[in-house]
């Protein structure tokens, strides 16, 4: 089983670039074909959180109408810089199978694996949050189920060391802490919003963050001054379960590179 991990998308409205300058629909549209050319493609693609970058609906159109360049299925999941009603509204259907008292949320059984998207966004705020309703629900799919589960959601439930983490919050993160660690099976969880590729230890499972598609924050690490980001080359997570039972994930950076190699070829070489 193999899944691709995109995040942060930040699609602009038709013919405009983000912010004016960085060019993150082109960035997905390489993404989008770097992944349909893979040897081995992805069983699915998860978007998990900020689509669209101020919440429009002509930029949830953009972004729908690249993804479905996509030769295998996808899911979005929203952010904070998504409206999930209108992002429920563009992608319904396999994209976006379920909602829950107005919120993204819905569970997968993809072979041995299982996903649960969780939508941890806030309205009106940057952080992200659960509530009680998500958290019933949320109970409610871990009950009584025994294969491994994949937890996808936009906000890291905890503090990264990077404002877009510890100042905007997570409210809720101890009660998600307490439920992660009560269900032993649940085997990662995948989270955006902090454009950077991060790993952490947290509750007896392992959180993994992704990259943006171009837009990696400036790492500072000290807060001493307001978060800034710089431009690169798209990347995106791919998530390997193995035959031994294993969760994989590798770092895929969507450049042209020099190579391969063959080892051998070096070794003539030298």
């Amino acid at each position: 089983m193999l899944l691709a991990q995109i995040s942060d998308t930040h699609i602009a409205p038709s013919g405009r670039r983000t912010y004016g300058f960085v060019p993150m629909a082109e960035n997905l549209q390489k993404c989008v074909a770097h992944i349909n050319t893979r040897p081995l493609r992805p069983d699915l693609v998860v978007l998990s959180g900020d689509v669209t970058n101020d919440f429009s609906r002509n930029e949830a159109l953009r972004a729908k109408s690249i993804l479905d360049g996509l030769d295998m299925p996808y899911v979005v999941i929203p952010g904070n810089h998504d409206d999930r009603d209108v992002l429920y509204d563009v992608f319904a259907g396999p994209a976006c199978p379920g909602r829950v008292a107005g919120f993204i949320c819905y569970t997968l059984d993809l072979g041995p694996l299982r996903l649960v998207a969780l939508d941890s966004t806030r309205k009106g705020a940057a952080g992200g949050e659960l509530c009680k309703t998500r958290r019933d629900w949320l109970e409610m799919q871990l009950a009584g189920n025994d294969k491994p589960v994949i937890l996808a959601l936009h906000h890291p439930p905890l503090a990264c060391g990077v404002p877009e983490s510890d100042e905007d919050g997570f409210l809720g993160a101890g009660e998600l802490g307490e439920i992660v660690a009560r269900h032993s099976n649940i085997e990662r969880i995948l989270c955006g919003h902090i454009h950077l590729h991060t790993h952490a230890r947290w509750n007896g499972t392992v959180v993994t963050t992704a990259p943006s598609m171009g837009m990696p924050l400036d790492l500072d690490l000290t807060q001493a001054r307001p978060s800034r980001f710089l431009i690169d080359a798209p990347a995106y997570l791919l998530h390997h379960w193995t035959g031994a039972g294993n969760l994989i994930t590798h770092h895929v950076r969507v450049e042209t590179l020099d190579g391969p190699y063959e080892f051998a070829d070096r070794e003539e070489a030298e």
